[in-house]
């Protein structure tokens, strides 16, 4: 083992610490099996649940997943997505009736399943970022995009009934160029995005959907497309396996 337990600090996270030290050193590498409970019991001389809480502090910090009936193994951070954040929204995509999402997995199998669409009441978030009021209803698109078979990332999107509704936007396949390309033809294409990111840890039904494990943290992206009048016409909320991603922005300077 890489160090020995600090003695003033509690024992399992000495054991932690000298785990994490291994997995920087190389000594246990990604996808390697991590010493289970009975092999740390041994070395440090110290009770299962205390090798038990070593182990979870390696799982609440990502860098290790549990596998049932296997162990604990050290994460596979296996980049398949470069979200090139400017590039994939230019109106020479979407305009042309190219996806975004395979602007994405360029060099690999995109894939997006369509989950439903439906017309509801606007969520407070959704409908403030739109400017409707608060008994608007708002046409809700879901999907769930997958790469070579895994799924990666869970996108909703939220436009405004009066606008979307009766129209292809509110079809399971809105056609070639995907909603931007029906918005511009209703007269109210993107002209500008502003997206907002933030990392937090997972919910229950979003670990369920992406297939993340312990300690896995996901990346929300929350995108306002804007037409040229300044009118949000789309409000897209995009939860990313944050194992998946890298997430690109280039653009001139100021």
């Amino acid at each position: 083992m890489a160090s020995p337990v600090a003695r003033r600090q509690p024992k399992y996270q000495g054991i932690a610490a000298a785990l994490k030290d291994a997995i920087a050193s190389g000594e246990y590498g990604p996808g390697d099996r991590l010493p289970g409970e009975s092999d740390l019991m041994r070395t440090y001389e110290v009770a299962r649940m205390t090798a038990r809480q070593a182990l979870g502090v390696l799982q609440s910090e990502g860098l290790a997943e549990a596998r049932k009936g296997a162990g604990v193994f050290v994460r596979e951070f296996r980049v398949g997505i470069r979200r090139r954040g400017i590039q994939r929204l230019a109106v020479e995509v979407w305009g042309a009736g190219g996806s975004i999402w395979a602007a994405d997995g360029k060099g690999h199998d995109p894939e997006v399943e369509f989950l439903g669409v439906a017309e509801q009441p606007a969520p407070a978030g959704a409908g403030s970022l739109l400017g409707l009021p608060g008994e608007a209803a708002v046409v809700v698109r879901r999907r769930r995009f997958l790469l070579d078979g895994k799924p990666v990332m869970l996108a909703t999107s939220y436009l405004d009934a009066t606008l979307a509704a009766g129209t292809p936007i509110a079809e399971p396949d809105s056609g070639p160029g995907g909603i931007y390309a029906r918005l511009a033809e209703l007269g109210h294409g993107p002209a500008r995005f502003r997206e907002e990111i933030r990392s937090r840890m997972h919910t229950p039904e979003e670990a369920r959907q992406l297939g993340l494990g312990t300690g896995t943290p996901v990346v929300l992206v929350v995108r306002t497309a804007l037409a040229a009048d300044g009118r949000a016409v789309e409000v897209n909320e995009m939860v990313l396996d944050a194992s998946a991603y890298v997430l690109e922005y280039e653009f001139d300077a100021p």
